[in-house]
């Protein structure tokens, strides 16, 4: 009996464990044209210490059954050129327990890009 016990819960935790190590990704895409717009001052510490990063983190709401969603990026004065150079996409735990709550309506974004230098 407990060895059945323990199997159960060993199960579980391993299954548990495995769903939290793939939950939490970070995907970068990067454009090898062009000039990233520079940071003044460059207070940051990461891959992007010498880029100005616009970070958007927000929830966003659409139809249970449309798979996708638009974000227009337009020329103002965080991106004076209206052009991308650097996005990063980034996954978490709690983005995918809120999408599985909601069915999917609801989803948690994180996004940081770096535009283009004007030229």
């Amino acid at each position: 009996m407990k060895t059945e016990v323990f199997r159960c819960s060993l199960f579980i935790f391993i299954l548990l464990g495995t769903f939290l190590l793939n939950s939490c990704y970070s995907v970068r895409l990067r454009s090898v044209e062009g000039t990233p717009e520079p940071a003044f001052p460059m207070v940051r510490d990461d891959y992007y210490r010498t880029m100005q990063v616009v970070e958007l983190d927000t929830v966003i709401t659409i139809g249970a059954l449309d798979k996708d969603f638009t974000y227009l990026i337009k020329r103002s004065d965080l991106c004076p050129s209206g052009k991308l150079h650097t996005v990063e996409y980034r996954n978490t735990l709690g983005a995918v327990l809120l999408s599985g709550i909601t069915f999917g309506r609801k989803r948690k974004v994180k996004i940081k890009y770096v535009c283009m230098k004007s030229n």
